[in-house]
């Protein structure tokens, strides 16, 4: 069992685990027990009532956080012709257009956060599987990274603002980042809030019982704060 440093026994004392707080209340416990001396990212984390086994109870969307992750987010696009102008226009980072680029990430380049293609494109960006796969970086049209050549600076725009992806894991858990620690509670609050209203829209109709079974609130190194999952599924923009 690992050991835990005096800072975190500390941050820890402050939460009680007996107890599943409110969103508002569990927000402010993240913010109070972060103790890291950077800019923690504040994440929520599901346990959810379904079995990932099954084809019909995946869960896998994509959802705009209203404030952003506080992150600059580079981005890569495979695109060839005019959309690699609309894209470059729209913010993108950089353009793979050519045999190079495909190189380049085979040789174990990857400093982008996400990575869009064009359909005409997929058929290069797939021979990256390998590299982008494992780090959820591959294109996707589930994902809404794989779009129309005239959709591209939507999307581009999109995943500079805060476009973030959540999807089933083996587990049958979801992790999101939704902020930093040094948001205000408020903010933290409304991209938790678009998240979890997300969440309940992208429920499978095959999914059985209780759908969100347990909701914990962390921030990066800090203590898990239990969340009531009923009052996250009905939160509000305030």
């Amino acid at each position: 069992m690992a050991k835990h440093g005096k800072k975190y026994l500390e941050a820890k004392a402050k939460v009680n685990p007996e107890t599943s707080y409110s969103p508002q209340e569990a927000l402010g416990l993240v913010k109070e027990t972060s103790f890291t001396k950077f800019d923690s990212t504040v994440e929520v984390h599901l346990h959810m009532g379904l079995d990932p086994r099954m084809a019909e109870q995946q869960v896998r969307d994509v959802v705009v956080l209203p404030h952003g992750l506080g992150k600059t987010v580079k981005v890569l696009v495979f695109v060839q012709g005019e959309g690699a102008q609309a894209a470059k226009k729209a913010g993108a980072d950089y353009i793979s257009d050519d045999d190079n680029w495909i190189k380049k990430i085979q040789g174990g380049w990857i400093d982008f956060d996400v990575a869009i293609s064009t359909p005409d494109m997929m058929s290069k960006a797939g021979r990256l599987g390998k590299v982008l796969g494992p780090r959820g970086l591959m294109p996707n049209p589930k994902a809404g990274t794989v779009v129309k050549a005239q959709d591209l600076p939507r999307a581009v725009k999109e995943a500079k603002a805060g476009r973030i992806e959540f999807r089933l894991d083996k587990t049958a858990n979801i992790h999101v980042p939704i902020g930093k620690t040094s948001f205000e509670a408020k903010k933290l609050y409304e991209n938790m809030a678009v998240l979890m209203n997300a969440i309940s829209k992208a429920r499978p109709p095959a999914a059985k019982g209780v759908y969100v079974r347990r909701v914990t609130v962390t921030s990066t190194m800090g203590p898990g704060v239990k969340v009531d999952s009923q009052q996250a599924l009905n939160m509000e923009m305030e």
